[in-house]
């Protein structure tokens, strides 16, 4: 017997609902909303401005908004733990840096978190070199005259660092030039600036975009450049190694990872944005004048990576002399 048109028709409506309460929940294409990138270090430190100017073009691509969250604190612990425990759904992402992901696994006893087991790699984001400067009423210009100031006068100087970079770069100076100063730990680097214009520090090393404003402003006095090479961005600062530090090297990188059990896919469609947004010469222009250098990788060549600067840094802290806590 003839199916009626009006028959059809309600066959076919009872089809598509059936089809449509087949697809798994949450299989809608990623992204839907809004993503969050997690900085574990205040606004304004390079890592922060890292996001920002990346978060603008993955939300271009992706059409969806990119929301920039800072979580500052035990040297990136308190975000790192934060983004390990959220919904593996790819709408929280860490942007950070390697005090997350290869130096605390030395300076840190115990971690709130597991810089492997909780965390898929994205891509690799860039590297920076750090400036060693210091408040104008140390009475030095270079850094072989720090060196002699501090060995003059043991336990006089102190430093600041918001950052494992910016310590252990301190650190190294320390134990490779012999010479006592007393570290102040602050919960970002933008913030122990602050505190080396007002003089309640006496220097540190920080990336450049953080100190080299204040030092062309003559707010402070920029010594040199932790780099093996001298930096493109200040080419007039010497490098560790010129001042007779010799094989000091230590550049800081980038990197994002979302939380363990992302779906690959999701994973896959967060990498693609970055890495198109590291191509992107405007997006590569405005991170140069920071003086972030942009790179990008796959998720296995960032996992590879990180396994290899875990050693690394671990070795640069154990040169230094520098205890787990």
């Amino acid at each position: 017997m003839p199916i009626s048109i009006t028959r059809r028709a309600g066959l076919a409506g009872g089809l598509a609902l059936l089809l449509a309460g087949a697809v798994p929940a949450g299989a809608e294409t990623f992204p839907t909303k809004s993503i969050r990138f997690v900085v574990p270090f205040s606004a304004g430190s390079a890592t922060d401005t890292l996001a920002r100017v990346v978060g603008q073009s993955v939300s271009q691509q992706l059409g969806q908004p990119v929301v920039v969250e800072n979580v500052p604190g035990a040297n990136g612990q308190i975000a790192a733990s934060q983004v390990a425990r959220a919904a593996p759904d790819g709408y929280t992402v860490l942007i950070t840096s390697n005090s997350t992901h290869a130096s605390n696994q030395a300076l840190v006893k115990k971690l709130s978190y597991d810089h492997v087991k909780d965390f898929e790699p994205i891509t690799t984001l860039g590297t920076i070199t750090l400036a060693l400067v210091v408040n104008p009423a140390v009475p030095v210009a270079t850094t072989q005259e720090l060196i002699a100031y501090a060995k003059a006068n043991p336990g006089k100087l102190s430093f600041g660092a918001g950052s494992t970079s910016s310590r252990l770069a301190v650190e190294m100076l320390k134990s490779q030039a012999g010479v006592d100063i007393l570290y102040v730990p602050y919960k970002s680097n933008p913030q122990a600036v602050s505190d080396l214009l007002g003089g309640q520090i006496s220097l540190m090393f920080a990336d450049i975009s953080t100190t080299l404003p204040a030092a062309r402003a003559g707010k402070l006095k920029a010594l040199g450049v932790s780099s093996a090479e001298r930096s493109a961005l200040a080419p007039n600062l010497p490098t560790m190694r010129e001042a007779g530090i010799a094989g000091y090297e230590l550049t800081a990188w980038f990197a994002a990872f979302a939380p363990a059990k992302t779906p690959a896919d999701v994973v896959a469609t967060l990498n693609k944005a970055l890495v198109t947004a590291m191509g992107d010469k405007t997006v590569a222009a405005a991170l140069v004048s920071a003086g972030i250098e942009p790179s990008s990788s796959t998720p296995a060549q960032l996992a590879a990576f990180v396994q290899s600067e875990t050693k690394k840094w671990a070795e640069i802290t154990k040169a230094a002399g520098i205890e787990p806590e």
